[in-house]
């Protein structure tokens, strides 16, 4: 039985009389990178504040660790919303210290997380010397005081250089895999999140698309075989039955047949189609980036 970590039912969220989160079903389980996608303005930061308790729900349910959301389960999740708050004239371990006041760390907790995090050699620099990818890597450092279970991130490489976003990147793997801490990652940017998501939740006007997970979205936007010719249905009963092939979509209107099976079988399928007498005009491969099968999620966005 799957394990959720989170999980939230009719979520809403209300600011005046206008709907920002509207009737959130998510579910993550223990040990995902949850990609929790959107637009700006999607409601993804509304969510998170609303799930850690820094904003009230107008409506529906969040759970934590298969229990209501209260201040004891609150307590095993480290979150970073929107940019870390930090001592600019305190070194790294001593912003560290002052939060370790609440989750009771020790000296050489501290000293681990930020070896953890890259920021070994200059735990004892200020943090207002430190570069924006730095801020965010401290911040992380203090998410992660008290062995949190989750990680609740927003917009964690938002500003960071290519290099930067690596280092990010890179620190999630690790913790997710090393420590088995969940993530729940907010992000506008696909690209970022594509690299360590294990399942994504898409959200467009506070509404949530789809929940997703990455296997099922590379089978959805993997390459497949197209062909035009004389008689769509006739070929597609030719691929079906004769060839055992199940996965066939016909485009009528275009004459258009498409094929979901190994390319390697591009040829065996254009001899069968011509034996049988019909004329196949056009024979090629067609893909669904993850890009476009996002923005067909979301539909078009106001700027």
């Amino acid at each position: 039985m799957d394990e959720y970590i989170l999980q939230t039912k009719g979520l809403t969220k209300r600011f005046g009389r206008k709907v920002v989160v509207n009737n959130l079903d998510l579910n993550i389980r223990k040990g995902d990178i949850y990609g929790f996608i959107g637009p700006n303005g999607a409601g993804k930061t509304t969510v998170m504040k609303v799930i850690l308790g820094l904003l009230f729900a107008n409506g529906g349910e969040v759970s934590l660790f298969g229990e209501p959301q209260n201040i004891r389960n609150l307590r095993r999740v480290g979150s970073l919303i929107e940019a870390p708050g930090l001592y600019g004239n305190c070194t790294a371990f001593e912003n560290m210290k002052r939060f370790s006041i609440l989750s009771g760390g020790t000296d050489s907790e501290i000293h681990e997380i930020l070896e953890l995090v890259g920021l070994k050699e200059a735990a004892y620099k200020k943090a207002r010397t430190f570069s924006l990818g730095m801020k965010q890597r401290l911040g992380i450092a203090i998410a992660l005081l008290g062995n949190p279970e989750m990680m609740i991130l927003d917009e964690p490489v938002n500003g960071l250089d290519p290099m930067g976003m690596k280092d990010v990147r890179d620190i999630i793997l690790r913790i997710n895999q090393e420590r088995g801490v969940t993530f729940f990652i907010s992000s506008h940017l696909l690209g970022e999140l594509e690299k360590i998501s294990t399942v994504y939740g898409i959200i467009r006007y506070g509404v949530l698309a789809e929940e997703i997970t990455a296997a099922e979205l590379a089978e959805k936007c993997g390459k497949s075989i197209i062909l035009r010719c004389s008689d769509v249905q006739r070929a597609a009963e030719i691929i079906t039955t004769e060839m055992g092939i199940p996965q066939v979509l016909i485009n009528a209107a275009e004459s258009k047949v498409n094929i979901n099976t190994e390319l390697s079988r591009a040829g065996e399928i254009n001899t069968r189609l011509v034996k049988a007498g019909l004329e196949v005009s056009e024979l090629g491969v067609i893909s669904t980036s993850y890009e476009e099968y996002f923005l067909q999620k979301m539909g078009p966005v106001n700027v």
